[in-house]
Formats: C-alpha cells, structure tokens, sequence
C-alpha cells in the first residue's frame, strides 16, 4: 500500500461512477434504486459507495494527519475539498441555470436576483459545504424527473455528503493536537467503538443519545463517522493489521451476508473497509496507473448529479437507461478531468506554501523577525594565530 503502489485511486473512480448509476433512477424518472428491495432497506447502491468513499478517505486523511501538523494538516484539506467544491457551485449557479433560465422562455435579468433564491445567495448560504439551498430560482423544478418528484429547484443532490465529511477531517484535527495519532492511537479505536454505541443505540433507544447530544441523532452523521474512523484505524495499525487472501474473501462474504440478512452497519462496514484495503493492494498491478496521479474521483462526485439533472433537462433520459447512465458517465468524467487538471490539481501545488510550512518553519520565521539582523560572526581574521615554527 505504499505511496501509489496500489488500487486505491481505481477504487475511489469505481466507486464514484456508481454514485451516477445510483441518481440515474429517480433523476430519470424510473423510481428509485432497487437495491434496498434486496438488502433489507439497509443501503442504496450510492450509499455503499458512500460508505466506501469514507472508509478510503479515513484511511488516508489519518496517515496524512500522523505526518503532519494542525496547520498543514488543515490547509492541505481545505486545498483538496473546497477550490472543486466552490467550482461546482458557481458552475451550477452561474453556468448551467442561466442557459436553462433561458431555454424556460425567461429574461435573463429576473435570473440574476439579489435576494434570496437567486445565485449569489444559493453560493454564499453554502459557502461553507453545508447546503442550506438546494437550488436557484426555480431551475429543474417541474422540467425533469426529479423535479417534478422534488417539486422544487434542486441543482445538485450530491454535495450533502461533503459536511460530513468535513467534520471527520476536524475529528483527525483534533486527535492530532492532542497527540493521538502518533502517541495514542487507541483514543481512535476508543472513538470508533463510541460511535459504533451511538449507531446501535440510535437503532434500539432512539431518543436516548440525542435527549443528551442532538446533533447525534442524525444517522448519517453517526454511522459515516463510524465508517471514517474505521478506516483511520486501518491506516494508524496499518503495520499491525495482517493483509491475506482469507481475510479478504472472508471480509467480502461478511459484506455480502450482512447486506441480505441484516447487520450492515455493526459488522459489514469493518468488513466493507477491510476489503477494500485488500482489494487495493491485490488488485493486478498493471491497473494500479489508474487515478494514482490524476484523481478524478472528486470530480465525478461534485458534477454527476448535475450532470444527470441537467441532461435530463434536454431529454436525454429517453434514451433508455443504459444509453443515458453511459452518455452521463462520460459528461461527468470530462467535466471531473477540466475540474482536476484547471483547478484540483493546481490548488495542490500549493500544499507545502503558505500554511503548508508548518508550525515549526513559521515559528522559525516569526522568531527570526523579531531579532532583527545578527552581527555576522567572529572569524578570527582580525587576530592572527602566530606562525608556527618551523
């Protein structure tokens, strides 16, 4: 699993497109995903990718953490998510709903509004990766599937998940300030396990954790977390934690019985992060180029929902599943690869500037500053040694 010796960035790009796959029922208009039939309403087939995303992304985010301080380790997260994430907001509000504004028949000038619903406002009210608009103006609602499901504006479904993302990246700050990444690791087994007790009594006590602490009651904030940390275990006891072929068939055997007789979250999330790890590292190496220095992953995520909504818009979902979901797949993925190599990629050139110095080189610097110029050091030249005698 070292460096880009691995499947990891496959994975995350297998995992994105079935995101996409997952949206195209009901933003085409044909009801909506049947995985939940299958697995006991347990997940979506977008929602086992979800959990695959955090589990992938623990992993990395808590070995990023472990060899970096507070303020690098901050700045290079808020590098990786937010640049992309700002894109595709005003991409949306600034690109794609003023040319649908205008093909609904209305003057561009009733678009651009100062107030609330117009595209400024749907920026700035999820500026800080919590979506507090869903849409502008009334863009999609009642022209495509969803919408007229939604009965409202909703540009782009997907960015939810990022929040919570965001506050796992927090809870790996936190452990890293007081020195449980490298020196206590087992606060972060602890934490896992804390959440893993939220998640089941939130199944069989709903009312109890949250009477005490309300934002727990959310489940996707609990059981994503669960799933983060699982992953950060993995990366912490990365050298602890055997690799094997048994344990990598048996991980995905437990994932599949979970999935089709219950126990998803208590057993198969552990299981789901195991065989990912598995898979990335035995994977045939001659895929491992795929995603290792381009990542695309991101990318697809942020735009396919938008993609999908906006095709639909043009009628494109007529064309039948199969045609629709691939047409939309490679949308997306050439809106992903402008986003990667125009913006994601550049913003990362940056990671070891600025903030990305760390603490000790700006301490350093402060310190310097504040003493002014030094006299340059004694040489000696002034005074001689005697010659020695021959």
């Amino acid at each position: 699993m070292a460096g880009h010796h691995n499947s990891l960035g496959l994975l995350r790009l297998v995992l994105a497109s079935a995101v996409i796959f997952s949206h195209a029922f009901p933003l085409g208009g044909w009801g909506n995903d049947p995985m939940p039939l299958i697995v006991r309403n347990q997940e979506t087939i977008g929602g086992i990718a979800v959990v695959g995303f955090f589990a992938i992304s623990g992993y990395l985010i808590a070995k990023s953490g472990a060899g970096s301080d507070i303020v690098q380790f901050l700045w290079r997260r808020v590098l990786r998510i937010f640049p992309a994430f700002w894109l595709v907001l005003a991409v949306g509000a600034f690109v794609v709903g003023p040319i649908v504004w205008l093909l609904d028949g209305n003057p561009l000038r009733a678009y651009f509004t100062v107030g609330g619903g117009g595209p400024v406002s749907y920026i700035v009210a999820n500026a800080d990766l919590t979506m507090r608009a869903w849409g502008v103006q009334d863009v999609f609602a009642a022209t495509t599937p969803y919408g007229e499901l939604a009965g409202t504006s909703v540009l782009n479904g997907s960015l939810w998940t990022l929040a919570y993302e965001w506050s796992c990246y927090l809870l790996i700050a936190l452990f890293l300030v007081i020195g449980a990444l490298r020196h206590a690791r087992w606060l972060v087994v602890l934490a896992t396990l804390g959440f893993l007790a939220v998640s089941l009594s939130n199944t069989f006590l709903p009312t109890l954790v949250p009477s005490i602490i309300p934002m727990l009651g959310d489940p996707y904030r609990v059981n994503l977390t669960y799933i983060f940390l699982i992953g950060a275990c993995l990366g912490l006891y990365s050298k602890a934690i055997p690799l094997n072929n048994v344990l990598g068939i048996t991980s995905g055997a437990v994932v599949i019985l979970t999935l089709a007789f219950g126990g998803w979250v208590l057993i198969g999330y552990p299981a789901f992060a195991y065989l990912l790890l598995w898979a990335a590292a035995k994977l045939p190496a001659r895929v491992q180029w795929i995603g290792a220095k381009n990542d695309y992953s991101y990318g697809i995520y942020v735009y396919g929902f938008l993609v999908q909504q906006f095709t639909a818009y043009l009628g494109w979902h007529n064309w039948g599943y199969v045609g629709w979901v691939a047409t939309t797949l490679i949308v997306t993925f050439g809106c992903a690869w402008l986003s990667w190599h125009g913006l994601e990629k550049r913003a990362m050139t940056l990671k070891d500037l600025g903030p990305g110095r760390g603490i000790r080189w700006w301490f350093r610097w402060a310190r310097d500053r504040l003493r002014g110029p030094q006299p340059p050091a004694e040489t000696g030249a002034e005074h001689p040694a005697p010659a020695r005698a021959e």
